[in-house]
C-alpha cells in the first residue's frame, strides 16, 4: 500500500489523463465502386490537407486539453471496412502531419473494388460506433464523419445502426459528394440531413466537387473542433474570411 502511494505521489499531474481531448473524431470514408481514382485523391488529400491547416491546428490547440483524436476509415459493402489511420492523438502541426502522411499513403486508390463494393453507410456507422466504443480516455465530443457520393443500399437499416449509436451520445456528421451520373449531378444534402446525420449540434455540409472539397472539410473540422472546445465564433469567422464560398451547415429539421 505504501508503496502504491509512493508512486500516485510521483506520478505527474494528469498523467492518468493523458488520452483526454476535446474531440474523438472517426474520419468514416466512402470507398464503394462509385469512388474513382480522382475522387479517391480528392477524399484522401481533403482530409489530409484540412486536418493539417494552421487554422485548424490554431483551434485544435485552443481547447481545454489542447488536442484532438482521429481515426480514418474507409467502407462499402459490409464486411469491406478498414481502418487505415488507427486511433491518433492531435496535438500540434507534427501530429496532424505525420496523420496526414499516413492517409496519403495508405488510403484507398480507387481501384481497389474488384467486386461488389456498394454503398453501406449504415456498416460505416456500426464500424465507426465500435471504434468511438474503444476510445481509450475521455473525450468531451465523440463524433462520426462520414464522406460519401451516394445513398444506403446495402447492409443493415440505416436507421437502426444512426439510433443505436445516437443512444450513446455519439454525433453523426456528414460533408456530401453530389452524385454524377449520365452527365447529371444529384444533390444528396437533403438526404444525408434528414436520414444520415444526428447529435447534439450535428449537421451535414455539401462540397460542390474537386476544388473546394478541402475547403468544405476546412470549415466542417473547424465547427466540429470549437464546438468541442469552445471559441466556436473566432475560428469559424476566420475561416470564411478568405475568398472561399461560405458552406452553408444543414441543420436535421426538429419533429
Amino acid at each position: 500500500m505504501l508503496l502504491f502511494l509512493l508512486l500516485l505521489i510521483a506520478m505527474p499531474f494528469g498523467a492518468a489523463y493523458a488520452s483526454d481531448v476535446d474531440a474523438a473524431i472517426v474520419f468514416a470514408i466512402d470507398a464503394s465502386a462509385s469512388i474513382d481514382p480522382m475522387m479517391a485523391k480528392l477524399q484522401r488529400d481533403g482530409h489530409a490537407s484540412a486536418l493539417s491547416e494552421p487554422i485548424v491546428i490554431a483551434a485544435i490547440s485552443s481547447g481545454r486539453n489542447g488536442c484532438i483524436a482521429v481515426a480514418y476509415i474507409e467502407w462499402a459493402s459490409p464486411g469491406q471496412a478498414r481502418t487505415v489511420l488507427p486511433w491518433s492523438r492531435i496535438c500540434a502541426l507534427e501530429d496532424a502531419l505525420i496523420a496526414a502522411q499516413v492517409i496519403r499513403s495508405k488510403g484507398s486508390d480507387g481501384e481497389h473494388c474488384q467486386s461488389y463494393c456498394a454503398t453501406s453507410i449504415s456498416d460505416a456507422i456500426d464500424v465507426s460506433m465500435g471504434l468511438l466504443d474503444a476510445y481509450q480516455g475521455g473525450a468531451v465530443s465523440k463524433i462520426i464523419d462520414i464522406s460519401a457520393s451516394g445513398t444506403n443500399n446495402d447492409g443493415p437499416p440505416l436507421e437502426l445502426s444512426r439510433r443505436r449509436t445516437l443512444r450513446r451520445g455519439y454525433i453523426i456528421n456528414a460533408v456530401v459528394i453530389p452524385q454524377v451520373r449520365t452527365g447529371a449531378i444529384r444533390h444528396l444534402l437533403d438526404y444525408f440531413t434528414r436520414n444520415v446525420i444526428g447529435g447534439a449540434g450535428s449537421f451535414a455540409i455539401e462540397s460542390s466537387g474537386a476544388p473546394d472539397y478541402a475547403n468544405a472539410l476546412r470549415r466542417k473540422f473547424l465547427h466540429e473542433i470549437s464546438g468541442a472546445s469552445g471559441p466556436r465564433d473566432r475560428y469559424e469567422t476566420a475561416a470564411i474570411s478568405s475568398p472561399d464560398r461560405e458552406y452553408p451547415l444543414r441543420r436535421r429539421p426538429h419533429h
